[in-house]
C-alpha cells in the first residue's frame, strides 16, 4: 500500500482543499511526518516561526524536514517588512511550497511582540508585510487572520483588512472563523468563547470569487468540513481535530481528493514510523519526541486506552528504542473504522 507521498513530488503542485494548522507545540516536524502518511495531499503547515529566528538563528534546526512531510507551508511571526522578506527567501530556498504570514494568534506571547491577531487593527502595516514578501519569493504567500479582534467582529472591519491584503498581492487567505479577544481571554478561551462566525467567511468569498479562502476554525467532522468547500469555499484547515484524530485527515482526502485512498492500519503506520524513528535517532531524537503525537492513532478502539498508556509509560522511557513500538501491537485489535 501506498503510505505518504513520494519525495519526487512538486511543491508546486500542491492542493489547499484540506490543511492542518500550524499549531504551536505541536506540528513540528515529527507530526508533519505522523500526518502525512495519513493525507497524502493534505497542506502541512509549520508550527509559527518568528522571521528573527529564522534569520539569525539555527536555521539546520528550525526548517529541518522529511523530503516525505511536503508539501508544507511555512508559518512566520513578525511585523516588519524587511525581516518578513528575509525570512520568507530563507523558506522559500529551503524548499517550503508556500509562506504564511500569521496575523490570528491571540497570545500574550504573540501580542507583546507586536505581531499575530493585533495586526489585523493594521491592514496596511500587514499589506506591507506581503507586498515585500512577494517580491523577495515565487511560492505563495499568504495571511492567517481571525474575522476580528475584539469588539470589531463585524464583515466591514473583516473585508477591510482583507482588501488591504488584495492589493498586496496576498495569494490566499486562511481565516479563523472567530474573533480574537485581546484582552481577557486566554489562547485556549480563544479557540472556544468567541462565538464561530461561517457565514463571514462565506460571505468574503461571494464577495471576493478569485481570492481563493479558506476556513478554518471549529472543524471536526470530516462530513460537515466537507460541506464548506461544496458551498464555495476553496479549503478547509483543521487544528486540533486532526492532531486528537488524524483519522478525520484520511476520510478527508477519501472524501475530497482520492475516493479509492484506502486507510493505513495501525500496524503500517507503526511499522512506518518505526522506521523514521530509526533515523532520527542515529541523529539524537529520542523516540518520546516522535510518538507523543501519536495518541491519536487509534480513537474510541479496542486497544486505544492501552496505547496511549503505553506511549505515556513504555515509549516515553529516555532507553526507548524506536523497535519498542511493536510492543504495542498486540493492544491494536481492530483497524481504523472505513
Amino acid at each position: 500500500m501506498k503510505i505518504g507521498i513520494s519525495a519526487e513530488k512538486s511543491a508546486a503542485t500542491f492542493d489547499r482543499r484540506v490543511s492542518v494548522a500550524p499549531m504551536m507545540d505541536w506540528t513540528d516536524r515529527h507530526c508533519r511526518y505522523f500526518h502525512r502518511l495519513f493525507a497524502p495531499h493534505a497542506l502541512l503547515y509549520t508550527e509559527m516561526l518568528v522571521a528573527k529566528a529564522v534569520i539569525r538563528g539555527d536555521r539546520e534546526r528550525l526548517l529541518a524536514a522529511d523530503a516525505a512531510e511536503h508539501p508544507v507551508a511555512l508559518q512566520l511571526g513578525g511585523c516588519d517588512p524587511a525581516e518578513l522578506a528575509e525570512a520568507a527567501a530563507v523558506g522559500a530556498a529551503a524548499g517550503f511550497a508556500e509562506i504564511n504570514l500569521n496575523v490570528g494568534c491571540p497570545s500574550d506571547r504573540v501580542k507583546s511582540g507586536s505581531f499575530g491577531a493585533c495586526l489585523m487593527a493594521q491592514p496596511q502595516l500587514v499589506g506591507a508585510c506581503v507586498a515585500a514578501m512577494r517580491a523577495r519569493v515565487q511560492v505563495p504567500v499568504t495571511v492567517k487572520c481571525r474575522i476580528g479582534i475584539d469588539d470589531r467582529d463585524d464583515f466591514e472591519f473583516l473585508d477591510e483588512f482583507v482588501e488591504a491584503q488584495v492589493r498586496a498581492g496576498v495569494d490566499a487567505l486562511i481565516v479563523h472563523a472567530r474573533s480574537a479577544i485581546l484582552s481577557g481571554l486566554s489562547p485556549k478561551e480563544n479557540r472556544e468563547i468567541p462565538p464561530l462566525k461561517y457565514a463571514h467567511v462565506h460571505r468574503l468569498k461571494r464577495a471576493r470569487p478569485n481570492l481563493a479562502i479558506v476556513l478554518n476554525g471549529g472543524l471536526t467532522d470530516a462530513h460537515a468540513a466537507a460541506e464548506h468547500l461544496r458551498a464555495g469555499l476553496d479549503g478547509i484547515m483543521l487544528g486540533r481535530a486532526a492532531y486528537h484524530n488524524p483519522a478525520i485527515l484520511a476520510q478527508l482526502e477519501r472524501e475530497l481528493v482520492d475516493a479509492a485512498w484506502a486507510t493505513p492500519g495501525p500496524e503500517e503506520i507503526i511499522e512506518r514510523m518505526v522506521a523514521y524513528a530509526g533515523v532520527q535517532a542515529r541523529n539524537g531524537v529520542r523516540l518520546h519526541a516522535i510518538t507523543r503525537h501519536m495518541h491519536g492513532l487509534v480513537v474510541g478502539a479496542d486497544g486505544a486506552r492501552g496505547w496511549r498508556r503505553f506511549l505515556s509509560e513504555v515509549a516515553s522511557r529516555p532507553d526507548a528504542a524506536p523497535q519498542t513500538l511493536y510492543g504495542a501491537l498486540p493492544l491494536l485489535k481492530r483497524r481504523f473504522a472505513a
